[in-house]
C-alpha cells in the first residue's frame, strides 16, 4: 500500500493535536513531522507543505494565509482550519453535508476551508429550509450557542484549569460587539441576507416565529428528508428533544464522536431548532478529516 503524506501546520494546538490523534494510527497515511526547533522556519514548512498530499492548517488566520503562499506544488490539498478562507472565491467550503454536490467539489478541490464549529450547527439547521422555501432568505433570525471552552483554544484551557476565578464557574457571553467571526460564513452558507443576532458561546438554538407561513411539522419534515441518507446527521422525531436526557438537552451528547443531532419542537406558531456536536470533532479536527477522507478517496468516516 502506497501510504498518503499527511503535514499539520500549527500541530501544537488543540485542532492539530486531536487531528494527530485522529489519524497517528491509521497504516494508510504517514504523518510528516517537524523539528520543533524549527516549526518557525519558513523554509522547512514550505518543504513540508509541499511534500505532502493533504497539509492542514490549524494557525491562526494571518498565519494560514501565508502557510497558503508557501504552496506551489499543484498536488498539494490544503485544509484550513482558521477562519482565513471560509468565503474566499476558489475556496471549497468543507462541509460535505452543505448542498447536493458539495462532496464532489471538497474531492476535486485542492483549497478547502475547514467549517467553524458554531456556525456548522447553524449551516445544517438552516440551509434546508432555506433551499425549501419555508424560511425566506430575508427573514431576521437569532442564535445562541453554547460551548465548552476547550473551543476557545490553549491559552483558554489552561485559564480554566488554573485559575481560581469563581466567574468561570458559569456561562461567560462573549462576542457581545455583536460581529461574531462566524458571522460571514453563517450567511454565505445558508443564503440568509440578514446577518443573524449572535452573541453567546457546542450547541446552537435558533428560535422561529412561523407567522402562518409554515409549521414546525413542515420544517422538521424538510431537515429528515435533507439528512436521511447523510451518516454524521441524526434528525430526532418531532418533539423528542423534551423527553430524553431527563428533560434537558443535553449539550455533551455528541462529545467524542462527529455525529451533528438535530431537534425541533413546536408550538403553534413558534419552533425551536436546535443542533449539537462536538466542538473538537465536527466542529474542527473531525471536520477536517471527513474532508480529507473525501478528497483522498477513502471512505469519509474512517477512522472517525
Amino acid at each position: 500500500m502506497t501510504k498518503r503524506l499527511v503535514y499539520v501546520d500549527g500541530q501544537e494546538g488543540t485542532t492539530g493535536l486531536r487531528i494527530h490523534e485522529l489519524l497517528g494510527a491509521r497504516p494508510d497515511l504517514e504523518l510528516l513531522r517537524i523539528d520543533p526547533e524549527r516549526r518557525k522556519d519558513p523554509q522547512e514548512r514550505a518543504r513540508l507543505l509541499n511534500a505532502a498530499d493533504v497539509a492542514f492548517l490549524c494557525l491562526p488566520d494571518a498565519a494560514s494565509r501565508e502557510a497558503a503562499a508557501l504552496v506551489t506544488n499543484p498536488s498539494t490539498c490544503l485544509i484550513d482550519a482558521s477562519t482565513a478562507h471560509r468565503t474566499t472565491p476558489g475556496w471549497v467550503y468543507g462541509l460535505p453535508e452543505l448542498a447536493p454536490g458539495q462532496r464532489e467539489a471538497i474531492r476535486a478541490g485542492k483549497r478547502i476551508a475547514n467549517p467553524g464549529c458554531h456556525a456548522t450547527a447553524f449551516i445544517l439547521l438552516m440551509r434546508p429550509l432555506i433551499d425549501a422555501g419555508l424560511i425566506p432568505p430575508t427573514q431576521g433570525l437569532s442564535a445562541t450557542s453554547l460551548t465548552g471552552y476547550s473551543g476557545g483554544g490553549k491559552s483558554m484551557i489552561e485559564q480554566y484549569r488554573n485559575e481560581p476565578d469563581t466567574r468561570l464557574q458559569s456561562p461567560r457571553p462573549y462576542a457581545l460587539g455583536l460581529s461574531h467571526k462566524h458571522l460571514p460564513e453563517m450567511m454565505a452558507h445558508t443564503g440568509s441576507q440578514v446577518a443573524p443576532v449572535f452573541y453567546k458561546g457546542l450547541s446552537v438554538s435558533v428560535p422561529l416565529q412561523l407567522e402562518g407561513r409554515t409549521t414546525g411539522e413542515a420544517l422538521h419534515q424538510a431537515l429528515t428528508t435533507r439528512y436521511a441518507a447523510e451518516p454524521f446527521i441524526r434528525v430526532l422525531p418531532l418533539g423528542q428533544a423534551s423527553q430524553i436526557d431527563g428533560g434537558f438537552w443535553d449539550v455533551q451528547a455528541c462529545n467524542d464522536t462527529n455525529r451533528v443531532d438535530i431537534a425541533v419542537q413546536c408550538q403553534g406558531d413558534q419552533a425551536l431548532l436546535m443542533a449539537r456536536l462536538d466542538n473538537l470533532g465536527k466542529g474542527a479536527s473531525g471536520a477536517a478529516v471527513q474532508a480529507m477522507n473525501i478528497h483522498l478517496g477513502f471512505d469519509e468516516g474512517l477512522g472517525l
